[in-house]
């Protein structure tokens, strides 16, 4: 018997209770706790400038700086963050083992799951991903607050294997479903329920219930492979249930009053600045008031198939995607430098409202780690990811450095899309190395992630 024969009424009604209840992610205490610890991941697609050392432009608009260490200097695409050089800490030399081999088109996927999603050597073979960073950290304090976790995208929804529009994946490593509309995400923080809140809330319940009763009277009619499609399908159906029951235990608890005069929630990325801003404006929302304290917003799709590659707007009227591989064009590092560095300046923005909020004897971003950046360097290679670690001071963060872990490349790199095929000659270290430890000064005592070897004692 296959999964199809179940009551495809029934059937389609639970597929749509997890589609339909993004806003059921959490429950958690309403007080605030002193010091509370909160994460937020950011991810760039295509990559950043990486012109070589032979280049004329390497010095004015490679992404690193050319020095490592505390003396380094900013170059053009990291100016924005010279305001919060004390609070933030440049980051080269880390990647994902099982990535290495894989188009950078095909890395947001893996960026904080560091899983191999395919067999070595095989970029079109079976896809399987595992938990992402962020939700092992929402597992860890997720129910101290309303949301577990807040998962945004420019382009909205999950994507597709090797083509994600969302960072996050759950402990099943299922893609989870990420919103872009402003509007929405601020009715889901902000807005009280309807009437008929409990109602919604009492009929899903019912539909879940069906859902597992159906379950168990088919469990023994299955095929072994069937039995495995309809055990994983009724994980999902688990998680559901417990997100239900997370939202009527948070039923009766007012959600925070804050002012949205100043939000522009009707704003689309076609108007490219005043969108991230409100995207900023909203995450930052979301932690004063304690909404959530795990948050992922995916900038842009690898490949920019999505609404996410007319960000570049804002500088020029190249597409996005299309100025990571104009860079040999003359002038073509310097508008690609100068839409990353657009970027960054976004990014500063939102960090900055965190550091001038006063929170404890410090501000909101030195209880807040934010991390910043990309699972592809120049011409998509998976290698050596662009990596920023902001704020988090109480959490032991020792910033203002640029740490260049492993060592350079001992042959030139073919500065072409296929470069990611060139076997590496140089070590590079694993980043989970980097996510353990931010695990850890996050409070998450795990004796391991992904493909991690140990900690960084110098982050």
């Amino acid at each position: 018997m296959n999964i199809a024969s179940l009551d495809r009424r029934k059937f389609l009604r639970g597929t749509g209770i997890g589609l339909a209840l993004p806003w059921l992610e959490t429950f958690a205490s309403a007080a605030p706790a002193p010091n509370k610890k909160r994460f937020a991941a950011f991810y760039l697609p295509d990559g950043v400038p990486m012109p070589t050392k032979e280049d004329p432009a390497h010095k004015a608009w490679s992404w690193f700086p050319l020095q490592s260490g505390r003396d380094y200097e900013f170059t053009n695409p990291l100016k924005p963050f010279a305001p919060l050089r004390d609070d933030l800490t440049i980051i080269g030399g880390l990647s994902h083992p099982g990535a290495r081999n894989v188009h950078g088109h095909s890395n947001a996927d893996q960026f904080l799951t560091g899983a191999v999603t395919t067999p070595e050597g095989d970029v079109y073979g079976p896809y399987q991903n595992s938990i992402s960073l962020d939700q092992v950290f929402a597992n860890e304090v997720g129910d101290e607050t309303r949301y577990a976790s807040l998962i945004l995208s420019t382009d909205g929804g999950t994507g597709g294997p090797r083509g994600a529009t969302t960072m996050s994946f759950d402990q099943n490593g299922r893609h989870m479903p990420a919103e872009h509309r402003p509007k929405r995400i601020f009715d889901q923080l902000f807005v009280t329920g309807s009437a008929d809140e409990a109602r919604k809330l009492a009929m899903s319940t019912s539909a879940l219930d069906a859902l597992m009763d159906d379950a168990k009277s088919l469990q023994r009619k299955l095929s072994s492979h069937d039995s495995e499609t309809l055990d994983d399908y009724l994980a999902s159906v688990r998680e559901t249930e417990i997100r239900v029951e997370k939202a009527r235990r948070w039923l009766d608890i007012p959600r925070p009053v804050v002012d949205s005069s100043t939000l522009n929630l009707e704003v689309t990325p076609e108007m490219p600045k005043e969108y991230l801003r409100a995207m900023y404006d909203l995450i930052f929302l979301a932690f004063q008031t304690d909404s959530t304290r795990t948050v992922t917003y995916q900038i842009g799709q690898e490949g920019q198939k999505g609404i996410s590659n007319t960000l570049s707007k804002s500088v020029c009227n190249t597409l996005a995607h299309q100025l990571s591989h104009e860079t040999r064009n003359p002038g073509g590092w310097e508008r690609f430098g100068n839409y990353i560095a657009f970027l960054n300046e976004q990014y500063v923005y939102f960090a900055n409202r965190l550091k001038s909020t006063p929170e404890g004897e410090g501000s909101m971003l030195d209880n807040t780690l934010l991390f910043f950046g990309s699972a592809s360097s120049g011409f998509h290679l998976s290698r050596n990811y662009p990596l920023i670690l902001t704020g988090g001071k109480n959490m032991g963060f020792q910033h203002g450095q640029f740490l260049r872990y492993g060592e350079p490349p001992k042959k030139k790199i073919p500065m072409s899309d296929a470069g990611y095929r060139t076997e590496m000659d140089y070590e590079e270290l694993p980043l989970s190395n980097l996510y353990l430890t931010m695990l850890h000064k996050l409070g998450v005592e795990a004796e391991a992630f992904a493909d991690s070897e140990k900690t960084l004692s110098e982050v």
